[in-house]
């Protein structure tokens, strides 16, 4: 009986059971984001039909920027929504990575983090074609009648969370550092953060749209990770 017992071999603890696997390593924490930014996101459209828990903040959040607008801010904030826009961001973006994969002499990472780009743009276009929320009023908006899409997602808002969330784990994947960690947490909340608030103060999004926005972004993230992560797993042949 003690025999018996001796030759079970000890059970692995979780983690060390999914190290072993290393697809399924792979898939895990991008299909944690994934999960978890839909979560978010569907969450968010269920407040904005049913005009309720957070979206009952649209409106506030909207007047209070609106109503305490300075030429200063107008001015630095006009300038960051027309950067991270549909006009310049994807020349930036397009640069980047030409410019990444010459340098770099790899073009997987720059295609990588172009099809990201891509991608969030025909979500983004496709939601806002479904929900069809119409925009805040146009005497809210610092330039009236200058967007004419839905407003339910940001475009501004998931184009560079995207960009930054995308691009860091790019970088810090293949040299995972603390500090690099942390410069890319700051580097994605900042940037993020202040697009976000262009596109409310200046009248052209409600706040759950850029919260919706950010979650799309994170699920997108999510799809990269597992893409890129699996690509670099070693074939079983």
């Amino acid at each position: 009986m003690t025999d018996d017992v001796a030759r079970v071999p000890p059970r692995l603890p979780a983690l060390a059971a999914l190290r072993s696997r290393p697809a399924l390593w792979a898939l895990l924490p991008g299909t944690v984001l994934v999960v978890g930014g839909l979560a978010v996101f569907f969450g968010v459209l269920d407040t904005v039909r049913e005009k309720d828990d957070l979206s009952s903040l649209d409106q506030p959040v909207l007047e209070y920027l609106v109503n305490h607008r300075t030429p200063g801010w107008t001015g630095v904030l006009a300038a960051i929504t027309f950067v991270s826009g549909p006009t310049v961001l994807p020349i930036l973006v397009a640069v980047a990575c030409l410019v990444w994969g010459l340098v770099r002499r790899q073009w997987w990472r720059p295609a990588l983090l172009a099809g990201a780009m891509v991608a969030s743009t025909v979500i983004s276009l496709s939601v806002k074609g479904l929900v069809g929320r119409e925009r805040p009023p146009a005497d809210t908006m610092f330039v009236p009648g200058a967007e004419t899409t839905a407003s339910f997602p940001s475009g501004h808002t998931i184009g560079t969370a995207t960009f930054l969330l995308v691009a860091g784990y790019l970088v810090w994947s293949r040299h995972p550092t603390v500090p690099r960690l942390v410069v890319w947490g700051v580097v994605t909340v900042v940037g993020t953060a202040l697009v976000a608030l262009s596109r409310l103060y200046l009248g052209y999004h409600f706040l759950t749209d850029v919260v919706a926005a950010v979650a799309l972004a994170v699920a997108v993230l999510g799809v990269v990770m597992v893409v890129d992560r699996l690509h670099a797993v070693p074939s079983s042949g």
